[in-house]
């Protein structure tokens, strides 16, 4: 102890106040809310399903980015554009057709799903194209240059896709049996809302057989874990890594799906804030661990929902609710400080870390 305070220079000092300073602000702004008690019970049921339906969708978006991760140790982010690229096209190529043609409105479940599978169709397309002629060519370079190549990748099918179906935001189609809400608890739960927290738990178990219970889920595991050894026993590295990309891109265009039914619209740029989200979720949770990334989505999407009435209110700060990214990155911030492998990942070996 004595060895460490000698140690303690301006700067750790500095850094130590600041985070003591941030700790002490949520715990009385909790207290005080708590205190006061500004909402009533079926608002703070609002604000958690509300937190569990963006946390899901951040969760589905985070999956890509851990598995890439975990298989090439690479930040792969154009991740958002394969999120933003289903959608989008599918959007102006098929729901607006069906719309238009009554065929949404009068069956619901078959459009949903031709919307869906187009949709991951498109993603894994996009996303196997991305790997194929951006990424293997540079799997042995340096990291930054693997880095630079997906920010240049996310800008490239930004625009291409902007000069496809236009700069505008493109309504996404009502579809009338997804209007009202179901009653639950003391509340009214949105039924896009019911939807999203459905589908996501059904695409999370399918996931887990995949790659717990599938011989391409395991050879997925093997990669990650030795991709010299996985080669020696027989594994294409090539296609085991293609098939991690299109995992991850067919993950990214069910919540496309899902973002398209909850916010009903579409842009080209629609990707840039769910990806960086979706990211900030998969480090929240422990970047490379499956689980880590589910749970990181959750929590994000709680942090935003309940954070800046819990934490902000009752500190008096203006148009607190405008506030929900500071609160998100904030706790990343107090995540990594205190827990730096994230809530549920691993301490990673000097090696590979």
């Amino acid at each position: 102890m004595r060895d460490r305070l000698r140690n303690l220079n301006f700067i750790d000092l500095f850094l130590w106040v600041v985070r003591a300073a941030i700790v002490a602000v949520i715990l009385v702004g909790t207290v005080k809310t708590i205190l006061s008690n500004p909402y009533t019970l079926r608002n703070w049921e609002d604000f958690i399903i509300f937190g569990i339906a963006q946390g899901s969708m951040y969760a589905l978006i985070a999956i890509g980015y851990t598995l890439v991760y975990g298989v090439l140790q690479m930040i792969n982010f154009a991740h958002g554009e394969f999120f933003m690229s289903g959608i989008f096209a599918s959007t102006s190529a098929v729901a607006i057709p069906l719309a238009r043609a009554g065929y949404l409105a009068s069956h619901p479940i078959p459009s949903l799903l031709l919307i869906a599978l187009c949709s991951i169709l498109i993603s894994i397309a996009i996303s196997l194209l991305t790997e194929r002629i951006a990424y293997r060519p540079l799997r042995h370079a340096p990291r930054l240059m693997p880095l630079i190549t997906a920010i240049g990748a996310s800008f490239f099918w930004q625009y291409y896709f902007r000069g496809l179906f236009g700069s505008q935001v493109i309504p996404f189609p009502d579809i009338p049996q997804l209007e009202g809400t179901v009653p639950f608890l003391h509340t009214q739960v949105l039924k896009s809302h019911v939807l999203v927290i459905f589908v996501t738990l059904v695409v999370l178990i399918g996931l887990n057989f995949f790659i717990s219970r599938t011989r391409p889920g395991k050879a997925i595991r093997a990669v990650a874990e030795n991709k010299d050894v996985a080669a020696l026993m027989g594994i294409n590295v090539n296609r085991t890594i293609s098939l991690t990309f299109a995992t991850g891109a067919a993950m990214a265009g069910v919540a496309g799906m899902l973002y398209a039914l909850v916010f009903h619209q579409v842009h080209f740029f629609m990707g840039f804030i769910p990806g960086i989200k979706a990211f900030t979720a998969a480090v929240l949770g422990g970047i490379g661990s499956i689980p880590g990334a589910a749970v990181g989505g959750l929590f994000l999407g709680l942090f935003e929902s309940l954070g800046p009435s819990l934490f902000l209110q009752s500190l008096g700060i203006p148009a607190f609710n405008q506030l929900k990214d500071v609160i998100a990155f904030t706790m990343l911030v107090l995540v990594l400080i205190f827990r730096p492998q994230g809530i549920v990942g691993e301490r990673l070996k000097e090696k590979k870390a």
